[in-house]
């Protein structure tokens, strides 16, 4: 009789804590989803931040729109527009580019004469690139930045501050 006593008893079972685990991950990663979607404005409640004027950040840059600081001793170079076919994979079948280049105004001829050259080494660039490349979404700014670093190794360093996109079209 003993021996059926000890069968029907059972050891007290143990309780996994893999559900807890699992939810205080989950609130954590929420948390920080929450956070990071009132912060950076996806979500249209919130407070706004304050600067030290205890002025909204809204109001700031509307201000500072309102009032652009002078551009000083700055030229503006035209670089001539550039057409480049784009290859067979393409979605569209050319790239019409058009730039100007911001430089001060001491440099200003010195770039001017140098516009061949300039002409050049992006036509190269933008022939070089795939098509992937070119119709990425938000390709221009590290296209943009990659075709200042090629100008600005052609015409020296300080001379050219800026390369403005007037014209990125495919075509």
């Amino acid at each position: 009789m003993a021996e059926a006593i000890d069968d029907t008893e059972q050891a007290p079972r143990k309780s996994s804590k893999l559900p807890l685990i699992l939810g205080v991950g989950l609130a954590l990663a929420g948390a920080g989803g929450g956070f990071f979607s009132v912060s950076a404005g996806l979500l249209p409640f919130g407070a706004p931040s304050k600067d030290e004027a205890g002025v909204t950040a809204d109001k700031a840059a509307a201000k500072q729109k309102a009032d652009p600081k002078p551009l000083g001793d700055v030229a503006f170079v035209p670089v001539p527009q550039i057409v480049v076919s784009l290859g067979p994979n393409a979605q569209a079948s050319h790239l019409r580019f058009t730039a100007q280049l911001e430089v001060p105004k001491k440099y200003e001829g010195e770039v001017a004469t140098v516009v061949p050259r300039i002409v050049d080494v992006l036509n190269d660039y933008l022939r070089a690139l795939d098509p992937s490349d070119v119709e990425a979404h938000g390709a221009l700014f590290g296209l943009r930045s990659q075709m200042l670093r090629r100008v600005q190794i052609v015409t020296g360093e300080s001379r050219v501050q800026d390369l403005l996109v007037m014209e990125f079209v495919l075509n």
